[in-house]
């Protein structure tokens, strides 16, 4: 039977669902669940809290189609509630996660002028000598079958010189129990050699990434665990570590 929350849930879940929404810039629904009874209540716990939102949008720059986030037992702060209407944890709580992103928001988020500064360096080395890509402008495309089209522009720093460099590659993340990255093509503008130079260098630096997929925000590490990659979306399961809500 479906569960119909009591009058002290609905309390709790209203102070939840305006909380949400003054921390997000639009969003088309939300809906959230709490399972707990008035004494729990009293004690500042509940069994469970869960959440779906669709079409969210996150300090006006990042859109996520949908959102849905399941935890265990939670320690909230009573008084908090009570007298700043505000949702604060007693203790850090473990959740499960599930995002889909669309092709169109990925590459809007991609582009955005701040999001570009985060993208980090990557620092290779090419024949043995070390060399740094800078990322300029990067863009996907969601075919279907698993496939990742990436194409963009970096700046490749080496022995002091520095030239733009355009590519195209089609990759094939596997994450699961073993996360992985099969590069299918790559090409670029400097010529087939270096192409080739770039793409193991390329290949064995995001392996690396991979190994240790932990992304770190407000209050809360993902830990991606499966990665589904479908025509014009990729859908995205993670382990998540809240030690406290976005302020």
């Amino acid at each position: 039977m479906p569960h119909e929350p009591g009058l002290d849930e609905q309390v709790i879940e209203q102070i939840a669902l305006a909380e949400l929404s003054s921390k997000l810039d639009a969003a088309d629904n939300i809906d959230i669940e709490i399972r707990t009874n008035l004494l729990k209540m009293i004690q500042g716990q509940a069994e469970a809290v869960s959440l779906l939102g669709q079409g969210l949008l996150m300090h006006n720059r990042i859109r996520v189609q949908t959102m849905e986030l399941h935890t265990g037992r939670i320690a909230i702060n009573l008084l908090s509630i009570l007298f700043k209407g505000r949702l604060e944890l007693n203790q850090p709580v473990d959740a499960t996660a599930d995002f889909v992103l669309t092709e169109q928001d990925i590459n809007r988020a991609l582009n955005l002028d701040d999001i570009k500064l985060q993208l980090p360096n990557l620092e290779l080395s090419i024949n043995g000598e070390p060399t740094t890509l800078e990322t300029q402008q990067l863009q996907i495309h969601l075919p279907g079958h698993g496939k990742i089209v990436c194409s963009g522009n970096f700046l490749l720093h080496k022995l002091g010189k520095t030239r733009r460099v355009c590519f195209t590659a089609v990759v094939r993340p596997q994450i699961g129990n073993e996360h992985n990255l099969w590069l299918e093509t790559f090409h670029c503008t400097e010529g087939q050699e270096i192409s080739l130079e770039l793409a193991l260098a390329l290949t064995k630096k995001v392996r690396e990434l991979l190994k240790s997929p932990d992304f770190e925000l407000e209050g809360m590490i993902l830990r991606i665990k499966n990665l589904d990659v479908q025509e014009g979306r990729i859908t995205l399961q993670a382990e998540a570590h809240i030690s406290e809500l976005p302020h």
